[in-house]
């Protein structure tokens, strides 16, 4: 994984991001995703149990039209202190999420290729995508998941494509 995630770039035109019908997410865009959760990948999984909403903390090409990305869980566990940022109710109604309080978590992230057999389409919908997170509170966590990096407290479970 690259040292630090992505700052959030430049929108270009949706043609230039399109990958088959959906464009291609950029930091802070939250999708639709099985996530994997590191300890169930410990536990021989490969596949995550259950679809969540996640954050994209990195979007990059890696080859041709390949893109890479870093994602991390919303969940509604409570984190132990700093290791998840808490949603904004106001988030979350943005992103269309439930009342329940959520939390990213910065401690674990799943890589794929963009799109990947784990993209869900949000529900009553027919993309994958939420919407996106407000740029500050993205630079909230990609402080905390650069800290985590740096201290090696970082898991990131490797997934079958």
């Amino acid at each position: 994984m690259p040292s630090k995630p992505s700052e959030p770039p430049n929108h270009p035109s949706d043609q230039e991001r399109s990958t088959t019908s959906w464009t291609i997410p950029e930091p802070g865009d939250v999708l639709s995703y099985a996530y994997l959760w590191a300890d169930e990948a410990e536990r021989g999984k490969d596949e995550g149990l259950k679809d969540r909403p996640v954050v994209v903390v990195v979007a990059r090409i890696v080859t041709g039209e390949r893109t890479e990305l870093f994602v991390a869980p919303i969940t509604h566990s409570r984190p132990a202190a700093s290791h998840g940022i808490e949603i904004p109710q106001r988030v979350k109604q943005h992103l269309g999420l439930d009342d329940e309080r959520s939390w990213i978590l910065a401690t674990e992230l799943n890589r794929f290729i963009w799109p990947g057999p784990d993209i869900r389409q949000v529900p009553d919908g027919d993309t994958p995508v939420y919407g996106a997170i407000p740029a500050r509170f993205f630079e909230q966590l990609r402080q905390a998941i650069s800290e985590h990096a740096e201290a090696h407290r970082m898991r990131i479970p490797k997934r079958t494509e």
